[in-house]
């Protein structure tokens, strides 16, 4: 008889373990389950302009999903307060656990249940379903505050400085990438707190592509060759920077971040979490510095790097990527998951 599971939330002296040597290969299956549910269930809403609809019903499929998972897994990255949207809160406990005590891995997790909750609610591209986990302590707790951020590929390790001019960072990426400035195409969330950056980057000779939200998946395409997005230059949201640093670090890439601390009650906050430097500038190394790490993501609505939730006759079709900083896959996923009819009958395209 197999040995009961339940929640951690109802089973807190159970044993754990950290990341033993196997824990990529055995969670990542179970966490692309995670962001193909949730996206599955906020695609059902894509189009309708209920943002918060939206969100809730990715939370909720997010939280099911991992509560069956055999792990002690923390939230140390949820959603984000300036949204006042549902959340996986910091500090909830997810995962289920063995009546029997037997051992299960401890993981920090962070999430993004619904990047792009106004892309899904209009049906703009763009919007994905997210997850990172690491080993415990293998993820920066970033403060719910702003964090600029230049991210780019492979080839362009150390060719970017945050306190550098724009035209020498693209001019330095666009020599590192064997092209001039006037072939680069760099990704700025559409703000009006980026007016001179973006003045700066047509002022350099470079191509913009503005997006309305979505600066994180934007982020994992600029370290994805083929993908023509080049750089990733702003500032966005520092929780999804940590989210972005973990798939950069699975990926090669390169990214800097620093927080924006422009309000008294940010410094104390920042004081209260142990963070002495406001001004310190992160690698992605220093942002998820897990030994191991997971990201994993599903398109809701078409976007550069994943297709959207497919609906047709005989189930549902998701498009999603896994990657594992350890043992370093990097697995680009087709899944199609079938109703249960006694007709059903599978499709290529």
């Amino acid at each position: 008889m197999p040995t009961e599971l339940k929640q951690n939330s109802v089973k807190p002296e159970t044993k754990a373990r950290s990341f033993g040597e196997n824990i990529e290969s055995d969670l990542a299956p179970k966490f692309i389950r995670v962001v193909e549910n949730a996206a599955i269930a906020s695609a059902r809403t894509m189009g309708r302009g209920e943002r918060e609809l939206s969100d809730k019903v990715a939370v909720e499929s997010m939280r099911r999903t991992m509560d069956s998972i055999p792990m002690h897994g923390q939230i140390v990255i949820g959603e984000g307060e300036r949204d006042e949207a549902p959340m996986l809160y910091i500090g909830e406990k997810v995962g289920a656990e063995f009546s029997d005590g037997t051992d299960v891995p401890r993981v920090d997790i962070a999430v993004d249940p619904l990047e792009g909750t106004n892309l899904c609610a209009t049906g703009a591209a763009g919007s994905i379903t997210v997850l990172a986990a690491s080993d415990a302590g293998g993820l920066l707790h970033a403060p719910d505050c702003y964090m600029e951020k230049i991210v780019v590929g492979p080839s362009c390790k150390g060719a970017v400085d945050l306190d550098a001019s724009v035209a020498e960072n693209l001019g330095n990426v666009a020599r590192r990438m064997d092209r001039t400035v006037q072939d680069l195409t760099v990704v700025v969330l559409d703000r009006s707190r980026h007016e001179k950056l973006i003045s700066d980057i047509r002022a350099a000779g470079a191509r913009i592509r503005l997006i309305s939200d979505g600066d994180l998946s934007a982020g994992i395409a600029a370290a994805v060759i083929g993908t023509g997005v080049h750089a990733v230059m702003g500032t966005g949201g520092a929780p999804e920077g940590v989210i972005t640093a973990a798939a950069i670090r699975c990926l090669n890439g390169y990214m800097l971040g620093r927080l924006v601390i422009n309000k008294p009650e940010l410094e104390e906050r920042i004081a209260r979490m142990g963070i002495r430097d406001k001004n310190r500038i992160y690698r992605a190394e220093d942002l998820a510095p897990g030994n191991q790490l997971i990201f994993a993501a599903t398109g809701v609505t078409d976007g550069a790097l994943l297709k959207g939730v497919r609906f047709f006759g005989e189930g549902t079709r998701t498009s999603s990527i896994v990657l594992t900083l350890m043992t370093g896959k990097v697995r680009f996923i087709e899944s199609i998951h079938l109703t249960k009819k006694d007709d059903v009958k599978v499709r290529f395209a």
